[in-house]
């Protein structure tokens, strides 16, 4: 296939759709999570937009407290999240700090606390830092949506390849790729899909859930005929707290390892928090530099939700 590297950026995957608001002038003061009808005061002490969640669907609908349809997502902390606590849906963004490149020093260990869990930190800056917003894309009119008429959203898969989309599919199940898409169609195009989707989340998780999926890729990458397989296996494999620009975040860590025609490309680490969605990610560089170790800390991108 192309010499291009098409990879699966998890965190993009499973991208929350809460749109920062901190600037908002109108924003409820707070110094403790309680303290606010969304549970969570963030990083400027001001509470959160309270997420809803259609009520038919268990999908996003809005940030509108009263929206027609929909149902408050107020985390529990219950340690498991489930289709009602993703708010992915199309139209929804959020604004991500990124680190991309080399020189990037992060170690994904975190800290042990007295109960088991960990702490990370990702709130200070990190070479190749750069603010993005990230848009979950409805795949009316684009280009590609025939050939994947399941599609939920297309999102950025890597701030160092904008021009390539992930093709998501949000269901019962919990959260799929359906193929890997370029921008623009033309004869250099990426259309990539993948039979039977691979699977990035199964709902509910909590501690210890794990699920493993294994896809043909078939299509074009950079107009070139391509076919390989890919495996995903994902467990979560840590439960604690994630700080980022935007806040502290009870999460729970994803750890998937992805494999192309059986050889280890790349892991990635998702935080994933209730109603959230994913507020963190850290992928380690890929093939043939893919670590050895579970833990790494010289990432090849880095995420955290921001302001």
């Amino acid at each position: 296939m192309s010499s291009r590297n098409t990879r699966l950026t998890l965190h993009c995957s499973i991208v929350l759709a809460l749109a920062a608001c901190s600037s908002d002038n109108t924003a409820t003061p707070c110094t403790m999570d309680d303290e606010c009808p969304s549970r969570f005061c963030q990083a400027d002490d001001t509470c959160a937009p309270l997420q809803t969640v259609d009520a038919s669907t268990g999908g996003d609908s809005s940030t509108q407290m009263d929206a027609p349809g929909s149902t408050a997502c107020i985390p529990n902390n219950d340690g498991m999240i489930s289709l009602a606590e993703l708010p992915l849906a199309a139209g929804r963004s959020a604004n991500f700090l990124i680190a991309a490149g080399s020189g990037i020093d992060w170690d994904t260990t975190g800290s042990a606390a007295a109960d088991n869990s960990r702490t990370w930190d990702l709130s200070g800056a990190l070479a190749g830092d750069g603010e993005q917003p990230v848009m979950l894309a409805s795949p009316s009119g684009a280009w590609w949506a025939g050939d994947f008429p399941t599609a939920t959203y297309a999102t950025i898969l890597s701030k160092t390849e904008p021009t390539l989309l992930g093709v998501f599919n949000v269901g019962s199940s919990g959260v799929t790729l359906l193929g890997v898409v370029s921008t623009s169609a033309g004869a250099t195009k990426t259309e990539l899909s993948y039979s039977p989707p691979a699977q990035i989340l199964a709902v509910p998780f909590m501690a210890s859930s794990s699920w493993t999926s294994t896809s043909t890729v078939t299509g074009y990458a950079d107009g070139i005929a391509a076919e390989y397989s890919e495996e995903y296996d994902s467990i979560v494999d840590q439960v604690g707290t994630m700080k980022t620009p935007y806040g502290t975040f009870p999460v729970l860590r994803v750890a998937t390892n992805l494999s192309r025609d059986s050889v280890l490309y790349n892991r990635t680490f998702a935080w994933v928090a209730e109603c959230f969605g994913s507020v963190a990610q850290v992928q380690s560089q890929s093939y043939p530099d893919a670590p050895t170790t579970t833990e790494f800390s010289n990432p090849a991108e880095v995420w955290r939700i921001t302001p």
